[in-house]
């Protein structure tokens, strides 16, 4: 959710619902301000009022990295949105050209992306399994194309083409 704060828009990362002992109820927040990108911990009081800024969410795909930012482009209109890093985070781990995601806007301008569930990557490089090494579900660390180390069973070889959660990072089939 986006709210107005301080004459600015700023989405809300985190939010927790706080009842101490002796003192009255309060929501302790995460917020970062779309102006600055800069992120702070705000306490509000449970009587206060907050204006909720409305969301719009849109399929967008990835099309190329462009020195550190990360180009987006509309599959209809074509239109290209740039993100910098910080907005990426760790969905850059998993992002190859064409990749579909879904883009959250607040007022014209980009705050987040989510990718899908899964994500199918092309194993570059993956050690050879220690002969006798099979006892019972034994992993080695591989390279996928976008150069994360994931844990995968030891009949994974370079070449294929496996099946990853987004969300822990781990193996989940070939594909």
């Amino acid at each position: 959710m986006a709210i107005s704060y301080n004459g600015d828009v700023a989405v809300v990362l985190d939010s927790q619902h706080r009842t101490p002992g002796n003192l009255r109820a309060f929501v302790q927040a995460t917020l970062r301000s779309i102006r600055t990108g800069k992120s702070a911990d705000v306490r509000f009081s449970s009587t206060e009022k907050i204006e909720v800024v409305p969301l719009t969410t849109k399929r967008m795909e990835f099309s190329y990295k462009d020195g550190e930012d990360y180009v987006f482009s509309d599959p209809e209109t074509y239109e290209t949105v740039n993100l910098t890093p910080d907005i990426v985070g760790d969905a850059k781990n998993y992002l190859i050209e064409n990749a579909s995601v879904t883009m959250t806007f607040v007022e014209e301008k980009a705050v987040e992306i989510e990718l899908p569930p899964s994500v199918v990557l092309a194993v570059t490089d993956a050690p050879e399994g220690i002969k006798g090494d099979s006892a019972n579900n034994v992993m080695k660390t591989i390279t996928v194309e976008t150069g994360v180390n994931v844990q995968a069973p030891l009949f994974i070889k370079a070449g294929e083409k496996i099946k990853i959660d987004t969300r822990t990072g781990k193996y989940m089939e070939r594909a």
